[in-house]
């Protein structure tokens, strides 16, 4: 049976409507976090090596391509999985490569500065009045800026300019989770999918680049 408010009230639809893209988005980021975590972990203890940059990015943009055009079926759901498990699996490697390296002490500190982050950036978004659509302008500069400067230091190799880049990362991840959770908030983004898989690759870009910086800045004795 219908609810007499909501059909006589669209407003009042649409803001149920809204909160629950809102919980079922933060319900599968929760998700897929711990499913990543655990990923990662059997990554690590099993010591697997790391798939290579050019099946990373297969993988990486093969799986959120198939994602995002399944996204409103339950195929969206288990490709959500596959997506962030296949990260959790890349990620094992790297964290061991850190450990290796003796920058093991920055891997609690980059967790709890992402989960910092993501908690303030969430918690902005979700209270602020001011509308942050021009974020959506200055994330395509900083894309165009990131993918400069990763396409320069593939043949400079110079550390100062990489570290750059993972200042720059953080920014726009931060952007992108502010960016999302009120567009989301607003009506803008309706599939909780979508959202989902933004706001993870948002904290897990945020992750790796203040993992890079705590690592080398704490490396400097």
């Amino acid at each position: 049976m219908n609810d007499p408010m909501v059909s006589r009230n669209p407003s009042y639809s649409s803001a149920l409507e809204t909160n629950k893209v809102l919980r079922n988005t933060y319900f599968l980021l929760s998700l897929t976090l711990v499913w990543s975590a655990i990923v990662a972990t059997t990554s690590m203890v099993m010591g697997l090596p790391h798939p290579g940059l050019i099946i990373t990015l297969v993988g990486f943009y093969g799986l959120m391509f198939l994602t995002e055009k399944n996204r409103n079926n339950s195929m969206g759901l288990v490709f959500t999985f596959a997506f962030t498990g296949f990260i959790g699996y890349t990620l094992g490697p790297i964290l061991n490569a850190y450990i290796g390296a003796g920058m093991g002490f920055a891997i609690v500190p980059a967790l709890g500065g992402t989960a910092l982050t993501f908690m303030v950036c969430s918690f902005y978004a979700l209270t602020t009045k001011r509308d942050l659509s021009f974020l959506s302008g200055m994330l395509m500069a900083g894309f165009v800026v990131i993918l400069v400067g990763f396409v320069a230091n593939l043949f400079l190799q110079m550390p100062i300019i990489h570290l750059a880049l993972s200042g720059i990362f953080v920014l726009f991840s931060s952007g992108a989770i502010l960016l999302t959770t009120q567009s989301i908030i607003r009506g803008g983004e309706t599939n909780y999918i979508s959202a989902t898989i933004t706001l993870y690759v948002s904290i897990y870009n945020l992750f790796l680049s203040l993992l890079h910086i705590l690592g080398v800045m704490g490396g400097d004795d």
